[in-house]
């Protein structure tokens, strides 16, 4: 089975998340994408990051972000959310979102994390399993830009 390299879940902007302008809130982009990343690789990939807290006591923790607001989301939109696996070694990874409108036309934000994998038990970082590199090297969609504006640019242009 081929797994997908890019997934996409829609949501609807809610009223308690957005400033007076009816603007999703700056730092609510955050957990938007956050929450949809963990939906979708327990979705599409059958891996519950909870799960394994529980199970293994490993999990991953958000070393950086980096994000760029190019567009508005307002209060009760429609959006939709994108992520894929851009990067990854033996400890970290690096996932690229983007949110778009509900036709994919418009693109509202576009949104880098690292994660470090790490083992809760030590509080250390932890390579990961053999199974866990098997998945991502079958799911990686890596991004040529390595700079994180220029990236914002190539996908800002390729619409």
């Amino acid at each position: 089975m081929t797994l997908s390299k890019l997934l996409t879940t829609r949501t609807k902007i809610r009223f308690q998340d957005c400033d007076p302008f009816n603007h999703l809130n700056n730092a609510k982009y955050i957990d938007y994408f956050i929450n949809a990343r963990e939906d979708q690789i327990r979705e599409h990939y059958n891996l519950d990051i909870f799960e394994l807290v529980k199970t293994e006591k490993i999990s991953w923790v958000v070393a950086s972000n980096q994000i760029a607001y190019i567009s508005p989301a307002f209060t009760m939109e429609t959006v939709c959310i994108q992520s894929k696996l851009i990067r990854y070694s033996d400890k970290s990874l690096q996932v690229e979102m983007t949110m778009w409108n509900d036709g994919q036309t418009k693109l509202k934000a576009l949104f880098w994390v690292k994660f470090i994998h790490v083992d809760l038990k030590t509080q250390t970082a932890k390579a990961h399993s053999e199974e866990l590199m098997a998945l991502f090297e079958s799911v990686i969609d890596p991004a040529e830009e390595l700079i994180f504006e220029e990236r914002c640019m190539q996908v800002i242009n390729k619409r």
